[in-house]
């Protein structure tokens, strides 16, 4: 007999969960407690769909499951997070730790310098393309034993400049570039050259992207784990509300019409439903569990907090993620498996 495997799945009918990571900066920290907690969980996990931070997360989560399971996981998120924070100036960790509002607003001079960005291309600001991510990426990953032993499949996120279509990074093909390319913002970083294409962040063509869950995966179970709020209390006025609501549309609107593409084609497959035989497609997108973690504690955040770094601000998304996705396994664990615990015709029809 050969031995088992601990990815191995236990039973065929054990529920199994895909994953979709949205991107959103460092608010990206809220989906390490997100993962953080279901991995503490032991929910089996099968794909991961990510962009942007959400690409990190994917990462960082397939380096550690590869080399030690949940828990492995588990420590590569920590890992990978912590060094985020060390890459910030002890300075703005110091200001945020003063900061009475806690929203992790950016100080004086971070500010100064994300206004700087608006003026400037970052072939102006940057022209040797010091980022400090990369080296984090670095320091982290390593990209050829992922490609060649991660039992989960990837799909990370970027899109090509040339053209605006997405391009999906599966695991055999991630490299450090991949996954700069899919965090790449086009007003503060260079644009990253892979086979000759210039690549910007995936943001603009998929946050997340869905179709290859659907298509490349068995497990019918989907998580949505969104840090854009889906809808706010009401129409923004101020220069930062609108600046903040402008941004959060920008980088949702592929996700959001995907999403309401499978609610009208599972409506129209309904009203067919007794006269027109269903194919593989149709049993395949009807058959399909949905269910959502969304950063609701994040409707006051600006979009200049998606730049804050500093360790406090990091740690204090991770403890509401953690929250959040404990919340989420409490009511909706039992569901994996048997039914959707997201409406999808109403959020998103």
């Amino acid at each position: 007999m050969g031995i088992k495997r601990w990815w191995s799945r236990k039973a065929p009918e054990e529920p199994v969960l895909s994953l979709a990571l949205q991107g959103g900066g460092a608010h990206g920290a809220y989906t390490w407690g997100v993962l953080d907690r279901l991995l503490e969980a032991g929910l089996p996990l099968e794909g991961v769909s990510g962009t942007s931070a959400g690409a990190m997360n994917a990462m960082a989560l397939a380096q550690g499951w590869t080399r030690g399971g949940p828990e492995g996981a588990r420590e590569s998120l920590s890992v990978f997070w912590e060094a985020v924070a060390d890459s910030t100036p002890f300075q703005l960790d110091l200001l945020h730790s003063l900061n009475p509002a806690g929203d992790g607003a950016l100080p004086g001079p971070m500010a100064m310098l994300v206004g700087l960005a608006k003026l400037f291309s970052p072939y102006q600001l940057n022209p040797f393309e010091l980022n400090p991510l990369r080296d984090v990426v670095r320091a982290c990953f390593d990209f050829e034993h992922v490609r060649r032993e991660c039992p989960l499949k990837l799909f990370i996120a970027a899109t090509q400049v040339r053209t605006g279509k997405v391009r999906l990074f599966h695991t055999g093909e991630l490299t450090e570039a991949a996954l700069l390319a899919s965090a790449c913002l086009p007003t503060l970083h260079h644009a990253v050259e892979i086979d000759g294409e210039a690549y910007w962040d995936g943001g603009f063509t998929a946050n997340p992207a869905i179709y290859p869950l659907i298509h490349e995966c068995e497990t019918r179970d989907i998580l949505l784990v969104l840090l854009n709020p889906l809808s706010r209390p009401e129409a923004p006025r101020s220069v930062d509300e609108i600046a903040t609501r402008s941004m959060e549309l920008g980088f949702s609107t592929t996700f959001l019409r995907e999403m309401r593409m499978i609610a009208h084609a599972r409506h129209a497959i309904a009203e067919g439903a007794g006269w027109r035989p269903q194919g593989r497609f149709e049993r395949r997108l009807t058959g399909l569990r949905f269910h959502l973690i969304e950063a609701e504690e994040l409707l006051a955040a600006g979009k200049a907090s998606k730049l804050n770094a500093a360790r406090a601000f990091l740690h204090d998304l991770r403890d509401m993620g953690r929250a959040r996705a404990d919340a989420w396994l409490r009511s909706h664990q039992v569901d994996v498996g048997s039914r959707e615990s997201l409406d999808v015709a109403a959020v998103f029809g």
